[in-house]
């Protein structure tokens, strides 16, 4: 590493330290280089990731200026901001950046960044301004109405046939206007007019920008008609004053604002509710005695009481009692499901009716729950590649608008009809109220929270937004077998003789620590049988047992071990034996004092949904295959059950990753479903890895998406959520471009001169604030989305 380090450019002096698994490097070469020179070494470098809340925002082009502003930082390795949910997802190298230097980078740029106080989640900052926000836009919508109708009414006080009231003067009704529209302008519209004041104090512009620039245009040149009316007279035309249209486009942008923040607020609706799932309190036991003391007092080890109607406040295993629970929120499985001594529970379930104690296991940012919401999180805060042409386009839309605004004055001063310095202004304004960098920003991140959040409330976690949108585009699935096609432990599936000889068979299996063995023993005791304990046993390696119970001869095992046992055989038990092998079964052969007692098969038996799964996928277009270390006859035997046709049979667990990258270089995108430790470098590999909840947390680590049910159908459920969530970022894409496309030109006038037809400004501001709400309410549509 030190040579790699050493040999770039600009560097004097590299330095590796062992012990403490450091780098010093004494140079000038730009930190981004040293970690893509360490990684070349086949090493890595330690980053942390956090997430912050940003003030401030409110378009795509703040967004784009953000991240531009933290991934110039030395040792930022790569920024995302939400404009949906105001975050700001920091991936850094720690020692090298330090949170002032981000927040004074964000701070240059006319934003606010802030660290997450206390155990606030992100969500709950986010609602916290939404909902100040709220409240401060309600306020000044309330005023700002009032005024802007009372304003309306004195343009039209004689249509109106007020005139009987009042006789006014156009002096007097004009200087009542701007009585009116003064407070609407310096302090309705405060909202836009700080944030483009703090942009522009970095040399910078945002959609507030626009709106201010704009409001101000029809505002100052109304005030200035009155101030100085001679500036302003041409022949045959008397100068108007756009008072009116000045306080409208506030109100109608507010307005706008305020329905778009409503819509947003139900976008994260379902992370909420996982994060209510747990009760703020917890009664353990302590010293003797039951307490309930806050669930971040809760310790791993601490004996947790819970009763009838409450909510499980962490993970444990049941001590003693047992009930039902209702688990459907976080695993997406309706059905409640009875847990017992000995069985793990999660913190949030709800306890549907017995009372019982449990260990907790598991406690604060470990437990189900809180890593199921910090996924999410994760997921909502990340950008799909889709979202890539939105921030590039959205990185140079205002300074554009600004320019087709100059443009179009320019040309309707000059080139326009009389009076031509009023067309001038009015279609300026027009484009700079009708462009809306809103609606690209909110593309996105809405559908994606609303989609990850619908995913979530199915049990279905999606990590990040590359696997949302490699998703709906998947040709192959591939399934391991044990544990996610089939239950992932033996259970006895066929016995031909009768009861009392199963108890003697059963009994004499319970001395064996063999997994057929335990599969049998389990069988007898669901069937109620009363099992002894055996006089003698003795286990023969490869073929089976011997033993005797209650005075009989047991004999278990293979057709070998039956002729050294003197057992004779029959041609009906030799075909029933071969068609059970022919299953996919171990088959077995078991003898009582050396006479037949029957033929036995143990198996790993399919999931009852796992049919259903694969059904559905091959509905969906998607070739299904099977993945396992079995032998060729047991993974045809399973594939037949299931209606899969490519079988990859007897791969061993390091040959796993070969088989999915084959099956890449052939041309197909991958998704590979497993649970085991093994699968971890495959899921790795895959396009997009999908882990069984149930399964080994580091195949959840190494996955894309989880299905926390452990229910293959799942697999279906996600990619039909991505296929609907892809198709909704694209409406509410084409939405966003189609509406500037189509109504810039129009603010500008350039239908003018074939149909004389112009925008006005105050419709403009209506449109606008009308796409930011279309695309938001399109979003929330995800929500309804039909899946299986």
């Amino acid at each position: 590493m030190e040579q790699k380090l050493a040999g770039l450019p600009k560097v004097q002096q590299a330095a590796v330290n062992l012990a403490t698994a450091k780098a010093t490097v004494t140079g000038s070469v730009p930190v981004q280089e040293l970690v893509e020179a360490v990684e070349a070494a086949g090493y890595a470098v330690a980053t942390a990731t956090e997430t912050f809340t940003v003030q401030g925002l409110s378009c795509a082009s703040c967004v784009s200026r953000t991240e531009k502003a933290l991934a110039a930082l030395p040792g930022v390795n790569a920024a995302e901001v939400n404009l949906a949910n105001l975050t700001a997802t920091v991936r850094f190298i720690p020692g090298v950046v330090s949170f002032e230097a981000m927040r004074d980078a964000v701070n240059r740029s006319g934003y606010q960044l802030a660290r997450i106080g206390g155990d606030a989640e992100p969500e709950d900052v986010a609602e916290q301004e939404r909902e100040r926000e709220h409240r401060d836009i309600l306020r000044r919508l309330r005023l700002g109405a009032v005024l802007v109708a009372a304003c309306f009414v004195l343009v039209h006080w004689h249509h109106l046939g007020l005139d009987a009231l009042a006789t006014l003067s156009d002096n007097h009704n004009h200087w009542l206007q701007f009585l009116l529209i003064a407070p609407v302008q310096l302090w309705v519209g405060w909202h836009f007019h700080k944030s483009a004041l703090a942009t522009a104090r970095h040399g910078a512009a945002n959609m507030h920008t626009l709106v201010t620039v704009g409001t101000f245009s029809a505002f100052l040149y109304s005030l200035l008609v009155l101030l100085a009316p001679q500036l302003f007279v041409a022949p045959g035309v008397a100068a108007e004053v756009y008072f009116d249209t000045s306080g409208a486009i506030i109100v109608l942008i507010l307005l706008g604002r305020f329905l778009e923040l409503r819509a947003k607020g139900r976008t994260s609706q379902a992370i909420r509710k996982l994060m209510g799932l747990a009760p703020k309190t917890a009664r353990v036991i302590r010293d003797g005695e039951e307490r309930d003391i806050p669930l971040a007092e809760v310790a791993v080890g601490d004996h947790v009481v819970v009763r009838p109607g409450e909510k499980i406040p962490v993970d444990g295993v049941i001590l003693e009692g047992q009930s039902t629970l209702d688990e459907s929120l976080l695993t997406g499985e309706s059905i409640p499901v009875a847990r017992g001594a000995g069985d793990t529970v999660i913190g949030g379930a709800l306890n549907k009716s017995g009372a019982f104690t449990f260990e907790a296991a598991k406690v604060g940012r470990e437990t189900a729950l809180a890593r199921i919401v910090d996924m999410v999180q994760q997921a909502q805060g990340a950008k799909p590649p889709i979202a890539r042409l939105a921030d590039k386009i959205a990185a140079v839309f205002v300074p554009v608008v600004m320019g087709v605004a100059a443009v179009t004055f320019v040309v309707w001063w000059l080139f326009g009809p009389q009076p031509a310095l009023t067309y001038a202004l009015l279609n300026f304004v027009s484009v700079l109220i009708i462009a809306c960098p809103c609606a690209l920003g909110l593309a996105t991140p809405t559908s994606i929270m609303v989609g990850t959040g619908k995913g979530a409330e199915r049990g279905v976690l999606i990590r990040g937004g590359e696997a949302l949108e490699s998703a709906h585009k998947l040709d192959v699935v591939v399934f391991d077998k044990t544990g996610t096609l089939t239950r992932g432990e033996p259970h006895m599936t066929d016995w031909s003789g009768g009861r009392e000889h199963l108890a003697l068979i059963a009994s004499a299996e319970a001395r064996s620590e063999h997994p057929i063995a335990e599969a049998i023993v389990a069988h007898a005791r669901e069937q109620g049988l009363k099992l002894s304990d055996p006089e003698t046993f003795d286990g023969v390696a490869g073929l089976g047992i011997k033993a005797r119970v209650a005075g009989h001869d047991v004999v278990v095992g293979t057709r070998r071990l039956m002729a050294q046992s003197g057992v004779a055989l029959e041609e009906t038990t030799l075909a029933t034996l071969e068609a059970l092998e022919q299953e996919g079964k171990s088959a077995m052969l078991a003898a009582v004092d050396g006479q037949l007692a029957g033929v036995l098969a143990v198996a790993d038996v399919v999931k009852p949904e796992s049919r259903e799964a694969i059904d559905r996928l091959r509905a969906l277009g998607v070739e299904v295959a099977l993945l396992t270390g079995d032998n060729q006859r047991t993974a045809q035997a399973i594939a037949a059950q299931l209606g899969i046709e490519r079988v990859l049979a007897e791969v061993l667990p390091a040959n796993k990753f070969e088989e999915i990258q084959r099956l890449q270089e052939a041309g197909k995108r991958v998704a590979m479903v497993g649970d085991g430790v093994n699968d971890a470098p495959a899921l790795a590999r895959a396009d997009v890895g999908m882990a069984i909840g149930a399964g080994a947390d580091v195949a959840m680590e190494a996955a894309d998406i989880t299905l926390m049910s452990g229910d293959p159908r799942g697999v279906a459920t996600a990619i039909q959520l991505s296929r609907a969530t892809m198709a909704n970022i694209k409406q509410n894409l084409f939405w966003a471009f189609a509406y500037n496309i189509v109504l810039i030109p129009l603010a500008a006038g350039v239908w003018f001169p074939l149909f004389g037809v112009l925008l006005s400004p105050i419709f403009a501001a209506a449109a606008m604030g009308l796409s930011s709400v279309t695309v938001v309410s399109n979003a929330l549509r995800l929500r309804h989305a039909k899946l299986q």
